[in-house]
């Protein structure tokens, strides 16, 4: 076979190859409206978030920007929530796909679904100005108040 053939053929194949499946579009890291994941290697101020039936506490956390947090971030409630750290723009999107998809799991740097007792950590360096919201997109839960907010100076 002459070379611009097999070339021709093994690009056709890689054409057709199935792509995998993602739950929702992904940012890279270059992307995340918040900032980006931070350094376990660098200093960070702790905060303790407590997801309850319809609320955060605390609703609203001042930082600075360049600054990095380490959320510590716990179910208190009775259901399932999640703390998903974007712009109110970004988490409406995401939560019109959690109305289709209800159950859907994130494995995103900036969220995380906790079922009742249980904790986790986020550790998020603010690199940008701005008004930024953390909400649980768990339907209706968002509409029902459950959204805090990060304001970055």
């Amino acid at each position: 076979m002459k070379p611009i053939m097999t070339t021709a053929i093994a690009l056709l194949a890689a054409s057709i190859v199935p792509q995998p499946a993602q739950s929702h579009d992904k940012p890279t890291r270059e992307t995340y409206s918040a900032g980006e994941p931070g350094d376990p290697k660098k200093p960070s101020r702790t905060i303790q978030v407590e997801m309850s039936e319809m609320e955060y506490t605390p609703s609203r956390i001042p930082v600075k920007r360049g600054e990095q947090i380490r959320f510590v971030i716990r179910n208190v409630g009775k259901e399932d929530h999640e703390f998903l750290l974007a712009t109110t723009k970004e988490n409406l999107k995401h939560a019109e796909e959690m109305k289709k998809h209800p159950h859907m799991e994130h494995d995103d740097p900036n969220g995380v679904r906790l079922k009742p007792a249980k904790s986790a950590e986020i550790l998020w360096k603010f690199t940008k100005r701005g008004t930024f919201e953390y909400s649980c997109l768990i339907p209706d839960h968002r509409d029902y108040g459950m959204i805090g907010k990060v304001t970055v100076k």
